[in-house]
C-alpha cells in the first residue's frame, strides 16, 4: 500500500477525482481515507485489490454503476459487501427497465387497434420509468416519462401527460434544470388546456424556482408572474403573494425600483382586509419604503411614508417606520455614518429584509 501511495498524484489533483488521504499515530505514512465517485456517471468493474484498502472509512459510488467481487478479508467486508449487494440490485433494475422499455417501443410499432397498442405500450413505459428510478437512472428515467407522456397525448389523455411530464421534470432536476424546465414547461400548457388552473399555478411556480437556482431572473420574473396570475383566479391568495413577492425581490435586484414598489404596495393594500395576511403589512411597506431609499428621491420618499401613514395608521408607531424615516433623514443630510448606525442597530434586533442586499 506504501507503493501505491507513493505513486498517486498531488493532493490537489487527488481531491479533483475524489480521493482523500490520511495518517494516524500507528501508521504514519499516508493512507487513502474516502473514495468519492459520485461526480460522473462512471461504469465498469471494481478491483479485489480495493479490499486491501483496510482504513478505507468511506466509498461513494452514488452515480456511477460498477460490478465485481469483493475481498471477503478484510475490516470493510460487511460494508462492502452490502454496498455490492445494492449494486448488483441497481444494476438488475436497469436491465429490467430496458427490457420493458423494448416491449413498449415494439407495442407501438406493432399491428393492432390504435388505442389498446398505446395503452400497451404506457403500461410498459411506466413500469420501465420506476425500475430506472429505483436504478438511479435519472436520465433515462425522465426519457422514458417523456414516452410516456406522448402515448396518454395519442390516447387524447392530457391529465396523464401531464403528470408524466411532471414525473419527467423530477427525475431530470438532479441532472439538468433546463430538461426539468422544458418537461414542465409541456405539462403546465397541458394543464392549461384541461382546465386545471391550480395545477398549472404550481408548476409555473416551480419553474420560476429552477430559473432563480440558475440565477437567471429575467425568466424567473415571467413564471412567478404567470403563477401570481393563476393563483390569483383560483383564489389562492397566499400563494399569489408569494409569488409576487417573488417578483418584486428579483425587480429590486436588476433596479427596476418602481416596478417592485408597485407591487408591495399592492400587497400591503389587500393584506390589510384580511385577518390572516394584516400583520406582514408593515413588511411589506418596509421592502416599498426600502425600494423608495435605493431610488435616490427624498421627496418620494417623504412622500411615501405620508402614504404610507394614511394607508395604516399603526404603521407609523412600528421599528419599521422608524427605520424607513430615519433612513430617510440620514439620506436627506448625506450623513453616512448615521444611515449605518441605523442598520446596524435594526438589523441587530430583526434581519433586514433582502430588498436591503441589493
Amino acid at each position: 500500500m506504501a507503493a501505491l501511495i507513493s505513486v498517486l498524484p498531488s493532493p490537489t489533483i487527488l481531491d479533483k477525482v475524489g480521493i482523500l488521504l490520511c495518517s494516524d499515530a500507528q501508521q504514519p505514512f499516508l493512507t487513502i481515507a474516502n473514495i468519492d465517485l459520485n461526480r460522473g456517471d462512471i461504469v465498469g468493474y471494481l478491483l479485489e485489490e480495493l479490499g486491501l484498502l483496510t482504513n478505507l472509512a468511506l466509498f461513494h459510488i452514488n452515480r456511477a454503476s460498477f460490478v465485481a467481487l469483493w475481498r471477503e478479508s478484510t475490516r470493510a467486508s460487511c460494508y462492502c459487501s452490502s454496498l455490492i449487494s445494492a449494486i448488483d440490485q441497481m444494476e438488475k433494475q436497469i436491465v429490467k427497465g430496458e427490457e420493458l422499455e423494448k416491449k413498449a417501443d415494439k407495442k407501438i410499432s406493432s399491428w393492432g387497434l390504435f388505442g389498446s397498442r398505446y395503452e400497451d405500450a404506457a403500461e410498459f413505459y411506466q413500469r420501465a420509468a420506476n425500475s430506472f428510478k429505483l436504478a438511479k437512472s435519472w436520465d433515462r428515467a425522465a426519457l422514458v416519462n417523456i414516452k410516456l407522456a406522448n402515448c396518454h397525448l395519442k390516447l387524447d389523455s392530457k391529465q396523464e401527460a401531464a403528470s408524466a411530464y411532471v414525473d419527467a421534470a423530477n427525475c431530470y432536476k438532479k441532472t439538468s434544470n433546463k430538461q426539468a424546465i422544458a418537461c414542465l414547461d409541456q405539462a403546465v400548457n397541458l394543464f392549461l388546456e384541461n382546465g386545471r388552473l391550480n395545477m398549472a399555478a404550481r408548476y409555473s411556480k416551480n419553474i420560476g424556482e429552477l430559473y432563480e437556482q440558475e440565477q437567471n431572473f429575467e425568466m424567473a420574473i415571467v413564471y412567478f408572474e404567470r403563477s401570481a396570475d393563476l393563483f390569483q383566479s383560483e383564489e389562492v391568495t397566499t400563494s399569489s403573494n408569494q409569488c409576487k413577492q417573488k417578483v418584486a425581490l428579483f425587480s429590486a435586484q436588476m433596479g427596476k425600483y418602481p416596478k417592485a414598489i408597485e407591487i408591495y404596495e399592492e400587497i400591503a393594500r389587500h393584506s390589510l382586509n384580511n385577518n390572516l395576511l394584516k400583520y406582514g403589512v408593515r413588511g411589506h411597506l418596509l421592502n416599498a419604503g426600502l425600494c423608495q431609499l435605493c431610488k435616490g428621491d427624498v421627496v418620494a420618499i417623504h412622500n411615501a411614508l405620508e402614504r404610507y401613514q394614511d394607508l395604516d395608521p399603526t404603521f407609523s408607531r412600528t421599528r419599521e417606520y422608524k427605520l424607513l424615516a430615519d433612513l430617510a433623514a440620514a439620506v436627506d443630510e448625506e450623513d453616512v455614518a448615521t444611515f449605518t448606525a441605523v442598520v446596524k442597530e435594526f438589523d441587530s434586533m430583526t434581519p433586514l429584509p433582502q430588498v436591503l442586499s441589493y
